[in-house]
């Protein structure tokens, strides 16, 4: 729903950044602003700095940064309406009723009330667990050696030996039996009728990322089939874009997750201190998997079964990944099956050893690949390096092909440049080849001068926000169209009107975006790194160097796209030339 500017800034106002950040973050105050560890990443000293002055947060170490709202946004993965929701509640806020059509109306009271009747089901289930008819389930779970706190944090429960149970609980609630089976928690037949889609299983509760219950997975007990049993798909599950166990892997503050293929090596994991343990619901890695997982990490550990099944999920995952800009290692667990029965067996420390050791994942595609040749013989070697050579060949970006060559060539004792060779053989064979794009200097002089730009217009823009005095000196000579087009522009726009309403307040600018990116980027641009300056000279020296710098750069843009016709045009463009010479002579002081 999209809400006025007016409403999202009373929210925001009423949501002070460091009331609410306190309430996630230890925060010691340190001159104007508090500090402590980055809750996005993993550190030792605290470089995630929060202004009351600013409204704003920025971290120095990873450029994680915002407003109250993109510190929600970030931490439990909301999006920008859901943050400004949260933060009204929790200031007493009423918003506005959302208008939906008909249909759309239809769909959302119909996905709250499928959320409804899955945690009514998750806390029946939970609560048969602890009863008698729930022994069988207790001791299972007992015997695969987990913690009362891991059964209550995930929610374990059990769905009981008669299959209508759940079915006239849910019924005794008010729910009709179409909605129940829109649920995934009842089936029909005509033979039997109405009954449980879980029975006699362990119940292990799916949740979303907002620790929504989705879904189910059920273990059965006994011989009976399928061992392992999941929600079908519904309005409110989609097992190829969900994970099992990101509720709680999404809050690590590790670099990586651990992929694993069930639910008991997950919780295994976490209970071992391993909190960035996720796994696929039944289902083989989907593309819709992989990109969840970029939100969060860009490295993953395999830690699939060691068995020949196992071994192919792995393989089948990994160009998937690397699809999505994952990249992905393989730990071995031999002679252990799965994460779980290896840290029973060896313990915590011994599994942090085999991940510290885990395999690259495309090396250990080829060391599967060679089994399916005669190493010892001429012959088969050669076959297995032009098999080799053409994945190579797969690697689109010039740097990252010739470092996974220079790897394989090291690991199988051949010539790095005759590999090389080989791989632009077989990607012309193959078709995949194409003309080595090689960049001018001049290219490459042009996009370090921009980028060295763009940093001057972020030293500026940080600058502006610091003290009135400064602006009104700079003002006089650069103006929002002297930023580069885009997301510079608009915020300079945004800012020197600001000033012109004596309403100078970074934090109400980012209102303006809802895309998390794009906070970030909005709040790194009024927290650059100024180089420590020891005398307020230096200071000047500096500024006007950054001001003449920026207004050089916009006349020469200027001229560029300037038509000799447009007579306004050139006018303009002599008054700017005119005024960067008088800056020149421009004295600034920051006293």
């Amino acid at each position: 729903m999209y809400y006025s500017d007016d409403i999202i800034e009373e929210v925001r106002i009423k949501n002070d950044i460091i009331d609410v950040i306190s309430g996630y973050v230890r925060l010691q105050k340190k001159g104007s602003s508090y500090f402590g560890l980055c809750p996005f990443h993993n550190e030792k000293s605290p470089s995630f700095s929060v202004s009351r002055q600013k409204q704003m947060y920025y971290c120095f170490g990873c450029g994680a940064g915002g407003n109250v709202f993109t510190f929600l946004m970030e931490y439990e993965n909301f999006s920008f309406q859901e943050a400004v929701k949260f933060l009204a509640d929790r200031a007493g806020i009423a918003l506005p009723e959302e208008e939906y059509s008909k249909e759309a109306r239809q769909r959302a009271d119909l996905k709250a009330t499928l959320l409804e009747i899955n945690k009514l089901a998750a806390k029946y289930y939970y609560a048969q667990l602890r009863q008698p008819q729930g022994t069988a389930g207790l001791k299972y779970l007992k015997d695969r050696q987990l913690g009362d706190d891991m059964l209550r944090d995930f929610g374990l429960g059990y769905s009981n030996k008669y299959s209508d149970d759940l079915y006239k609980y849910l019924k005794g609630k008010g729910y009709k039996d179409d909605l129940l089976v829109k649920a995934g928690l009842i089936s029909y037949d005509e033979r039997q009728g109405v009954y449980d889609k879980f029975w006699n299983r362990v119940m292990f509760p799916i949740m979303d990322v907002n620790n929504r219950v989705i879904g189910f997975g059920g273990r059965v007990l006994g011989d009976a089939k399928p061992k392992y049993l999941n929600s079908p798909e519904t309005a409110v599950f989609d097992k190829s874009r969900n994970l099992y166990g990101l509720n709680r892997a999404r809050r690590t503050k590790k670099t990586y997750f651990l992929l694993c293929e069930g639910y008991m090596d997950v919780i295994a994991l976490h209970q071992a201190g391993f909190d960035n343990a996720v796994a696929s619901l039944g289902t083989s890695l989907t593309a819709g998997h992989a990109a969840l997982i970029q939100r969060y990490v860009r490295e993953v550990y395999l830690t699939y079964d060691s068995d020949d099944a196992g071994t192919r999920a792995a393989l089948r995952a990994l160009p998937i990944l690397r699809e999505a800009g994952v990249s992905a290692k393989i730990i071995r667990m031999e002679p252990y099956k799965d994460p779980d029965e290896f840290i029973k067996n060896q313990g915590a420390q011994a599994f942090e050893d085999r991940i510290k050791k885990a395999r690259n994942g495309f090396l250990y595609s080829l060391e599967v690949l060679q089994r399916d040749y005669d190493m010892s013989s001429p012959e088969g070697k050669t076959d297995f390096m032009k098999e080799a050579a053409r994945r190579l060949a797969e690697f689109t970006e010039e740097i990252e092909r010739n470092n996974y060559i220079e790897a394989v060539a090291k690991e199988y004792r051949v010539g790095y440049e005759e590999l090389r060779k080989l791989v632009v053989r077989m990607a012309v064979q193959a078709g995949m080849a194409t003309p080595v794009q090689r960049p001018k200097s001049g290219q490459n002089r042009e996009r370090e001068r921009e980028d060295g730009i763009r940093k001057s217009q972020k030293i500026l823009l940080t600058w502006l926000i610091e003290d009135e005095k400064l602006f009104r000196q700079i003002s006089e000579y650069i103006v929002p169209e002297d930023f580069s087009d885009g997301l510079y522009r608009t915020v300079a726009k945004l800012l020197y009107k600001q000033y012109e309403e004596h309403e100078v307040n970074p934090a109400k600018i980012m209102n303006h975006f809802t895309d998390e990116e794009q906070h970030r980027e909005v709040a790194s641009l009024f927290h650059t790194k100024i180089r420590e300056l020891s005398t307020p000279k230096e200071r000047e020296k500096a500024l006007k160097e950054t001001i003449i710098r920026v207004k050089n750069y916009s006349i020469e843009r200027a001229g560029e796209s300037w038509d000799s016709a447009d007579i306004e045009g050139m006018q303009r463009l002599m008054k700017a030339k005119s005024d960067l010479q008088n800056l020149q002579k421009l004295h600034i002081s920051v006293n």
